[in-house]
């Protein structure tokens, strides 16, 4: 009996030895959660198979964080460690803080190196020991590196208007996500074009920068105008055309027809109304009348249709208005500048999920027409729930600007920005081709499955530049000078030209939520009682419980053996 109980726990602790030793070494992990917080997509899991050399991964996000930044850490640790497991060769962490130095001198070098690369530091307020707020800087970043490139991913979101919490959840939320486009970036060797419209006083080559230099991580991208070669537009996966204001031709109409009966996308950010906007800055006025562009047609055949309106919104930006009386010393307030909205981004779709609130100025909305009902139609973009329209032809000051009637603001939630998906009917159907069209495909009546965002509005595009000419530099895009606010412009044009390119399964990461479970602080008294007992009472009695039975048998199995 004796032998058999020791062979019994000498098996016993072989096994639980065995166990220990696998698990070290092979790691685990069953997501049971409902959201699959602790699952990686298949994609992703695809794009780090794909690899055939190791990979690095200097985290940076370390030293002395509050809870909040720790959860951040561990979760990209995490993560990198699952992503480990389906990874041909290691994954190699460095943990790297940029704040340990010597001295102070060494820690702002140690910094500046950082920034210089386009690590940008953020600023955190924390407690110390003795309750005492510091400001503390750390960098929420990580650089993943093969032995050819090295690609620095942000960890950090930073919403307006979002808490400290709420934005640590979004960034969790969003970290599949910038993991694996950074992975797909390293791992890409094809190369994929778009290309910006020209001819048509479309924005030029400096008002675009910004978001060229963004797209470029992803795309060649080229700028051209349409002459009559109908296949100058075949190798493109996107066609961005960035407020035109002159009209188009049939025969450019007819190329850009059959681009997208062939599958092509394009991003339409187009103007409603037309105004001159050096006479507003100069005389402080200018008269608004509808934009021509003979485009309407298409658009109704498309199931859309751009207003002649403009939209003046509650929830804007902030415009210096000289507020002095003639012929005195000037003296500038702020005012709001009802005419540049800040709009509301769906987190419905995972184009605009936590993209924040777009800047835009003087834009217009769009509705669908009867075309639309055989196409799928998000609206991406809105108005808040305290705006206005204004007709055309109409002539607008910037005396507007102080007008804080608010009773006059009382429709909400006007579409600005519309995706459009399905198969497209085309515009030339029963109709003559224009002549003299070279390389022309068959003509298609409906198009493949393909997709056309439309804006109602192409300030969305442009950035700023301070300066003139040779010393001009460009500002941000979506950056607000008066709020010293950064918008999420770019991130919302970044994502559109990747869905509109057909990366739709990386982007649907995007679309990850993650429930914040907060304690209820409204619940009864009673239920309050209620809730401490089972928490703190019950499992104290099911220990003492099981404590009972151990003693029991215990008692019960030394009386056998004594017999």
């Amino acid at each position: 009996m004796k032998n058999k109980i020791k062979l019994t726990s000498i098996l016993s602790g072989l096994l639980t030895l065995a166990f220990l030793v696998f698990f070290t070494i092979w790691t685990c992990r069953i997501d049971l959660t409902e959201d699959s917080r602790y699952s990686i997509s298949d994609c992703t899991k695809e794009l780090i198979k794909g690899f055939d050399t190791p990979l690095q991964i200097t985290l940076y996000l370390n030293g002395d964080l509050n809870p909040a930044f720790l959860r951040l850490r561990k979760t990209t640790i995490d993560m990198i460690d699952d992503l480990s497991n389906d990874a041909k060769y290691t994954i190699s962490i460095n943990n790297i803080n940029p704040s340990d130095a010597d001295s102070e001198e060494q820690r702002l070098s140690n910094y500046a190196l950082l920034a210089e690369r386009g690590l940008k530091p953020s600023e955190v307020y924390m407690r110390d020991k003795d309750g005492k707020s510091i400001r503390k800087i750390i960098f929420p970043w990580i650089e993943i590196m093969t032995k050819e490139q090295t690609i620095a991913v942000p960890l950090l979101k930073n919403i307006r208007n979002k808490s400290g919490e709420e934005n640590i959840n979004i960034s969790i939320e969003n970290l599949e996500f910038e993991i694996s486009d950074a992975l797909s970036r390293l791992k890409n060797k094809e190369i994929r074009k778009i290309a910006f419209l020209e001819g048509h006083g479309e924005l030029t080559e400096a008002e675009t920068y910004q978001i060229s230099k963004s797209l470029s991580k992803y795309f060649q991208i080229d700028r051209g105008e349409l002459q009559n070669d109908a296949s100058v537009l075949n190798d493109y996966q996107a066609i961005i055309i960035a407020n035109p204001v002159n009209a188009f031709n049939e025969r450019e109409k007819y190329i850009l027809d059959q681009y997208i009966m062939y599958g092509g996308s394009v991003l339409w950010l187009v103007n409603g109304v037309r105004f001159d906007k050096q006479q507003l800055s100069q005389q402080g006025f200018s008269p608004v009348i509808e934009a021509d562009l003979n485009l309407n047609d298409l658009f109704f055949r498309y199931g859309i249709r751009i207003n002649p309106v403009l939209v003046q919104d509650m929830q804007c930006v902030y415009m210096p208005i000289n507020i002095a009386p003639a012929g005195e010393q000037a003296q500038f307030d702020l005012v709001p500048w009802h005419f540049s909205p800040l709009l509301l981004s769906s987190d419905a779709h995972p184009i605009t999920k936590n993209t924040g609130e777009i800047m835009a100025e003087f834009i217009s909305t769009i509705s669908t027409t009867e075309q639309h009902q055989e196409l799928q139609t998000d609206v991406l973009l809105a108005t808040s729930n305290r705006s206005k329209i204004l007709p055309v032809p109409a002539s607008i000051t910037l005396n507007e600007s102080g007008d804080s009637d608010e009773s006059s603001f009382n429709t909400g939630y006007l579409p600005v920005a519309i995706l459009i998906s399905g198969i497209f009917q085309s515009n030339f159907t029963n109709r003559i081709p224009p002549k003299d069209i070279k390389n022309n495909r068959p003509f298609r009546t409906q198009s493949i499955e393909t997709k056309q965002l439309f804006i109602a509005g192409g300030s969305i595009i442009r950035n700023e530049t301070n300066g003139i000419a040779s010393d001009s530099t460009t500002l941000p895009l979506g950056y607000d000078r008066i709020m010293n606010a950064t918008f999420g412009n770019e991130t919302f044009l970044i994502n559109a030209i990747n869905y509109l390119t057909n990366q739709d399964e990386r982007i649907q990461l995007r679309a990850k939520t993650f429930k914040t479970r907060l304690l209820n602080q409204h619940i009864s008294k009673q239920k309050r009682t209620t809730l401490q007992i089972v928490n703190v009472v019950l499992p104290l009695v099911i220990l003492i419980f099981f404590a009972f039975i151990f003693n029991g048998y215990r008692k019960k199995t030394y009386a056998a053996k004594k017999q």
